[in-house]
């Protein structure tokens, strides 16, 4: 296909057959079906339409969150409008459309690579987000520790009482020791437990902690004991909140390496910003 043509057919889809609603983006099957090189909405509606439909239905989505059908309004050729049926098409809805419409038609070939891309592509960015989110929880645990040190160095005078109090602390909170987590979670000796725990185990200590670090300043706690008994308390009531809601800490599965995590993001982000074309659909198609 020349570069043109794809602009030309990127656009439409993008910036006219596109819709949004409450930030939710959409298409209309009537849009669709004239794009996709279909004349008549009977057999659009009955064949690619009600393919894809059964293919979200078996994929095992729900097709009512995919495929919604709507009603609106078009004008006729003697000024009068009539009601005329439609259907709102998720992202995913219009793939699979695309992936039961007959490839020979260039507009479906087209619109097959267009949604494969477009599909894993929001796959990619929702990936992204979900391990920025972590590697930001797992620097926010850092630097409430390095605070809660701070506190019990100041307030007790010595900073070999951090590592006990926080082994204390997840012996609370996953009802096993550190060193029995490590094991679990197979994490290197020389390496710290949260950087193979998952995104809500980080959160959970994290507010543990905090809560320590307050407590430990609102009443001048100034022993090791007293601080720990603090700590304990505080994983232990994160410990029952994650139980009563399903989440039993000590059986999740540990998560990625945040070191490598922190690395590939980084890659990442030093290639689009040398290679920013990388990722267009030019390229991709």
């Amino acid at each position: 296909m020349k570069q043109e043509l794809i602009r030309s057919l990127t656009d439409t889809f993008e910036g006219h057959a596109q819709q949004t609603e409450s930030g939710v983006e959409y298409w209309l099957a009537r849009d669709i079906q004239h794009l996709l090189g279909y004349g008549e909405w009977r057999n659009f509606n009955n064949s690619a339409i009600f393919k894809a439909k059964t293919a979200c239905e078996i994929s095992g989505h729900l097709v009512t969150d995919h495929f919604v059908g709507v009603n609106k309004m078009v004008d006729l050729g003697s000024g009068s409008q009539r009601v005329i049926e439609d259907i709102m098409l998720t992202r995913y809805a219009c793939y699979l459309i695309t992936q039961n419409g007959d490839s020979r038609k260039s507009e479906i070939a087209f619109a097959q690579t267009y949604f494969a891309i477009q599909t894993r592509r929001a796959e990619l960015i929702e990936q992204r987000l979900l391990e920025t989110e972590r590697l930001s929880a797992r620097r926010k645990l850092s630097a409430t520790e390095k605070e809660l040190s701070d506190v019990i160095f100041e307030q007790t005078g010595g900073n070999e009482n951090f590592a006990l109090i926080r082994s204390k602390g997840d012996q609370a909170l996953f009802n096993k020791s550190t060193q029995s987590m490590k094991a679990q979670w197979k994490v290197p000796d020389s390496r710290p437990l949260a950087d193979f725990a998952p995104t809500i185990i980080l959160k959970a200590k994290d507010f543990a902690a905090e809560i320590t670090i307050f407590n430990a300043r609102q009443h001048d706690m100034t022993t090791e004991s007293t601080i720990s008994h603090e700590h304990v308390a505080n994983n232990q009531a994160v410990r029952n909140t994650l139980l009563e809601r399903g989440i039993r800490p000590e059986v999740l599965s540990a998560a990625e390496d945040v070191k490598k995590v922190e690395r590939r993001l980084a890659s990442e982000d030093k290639k689009s910003l040398m290679h920013p074309e990388a990722l267009s659909v030019e390229e991709t198609s």
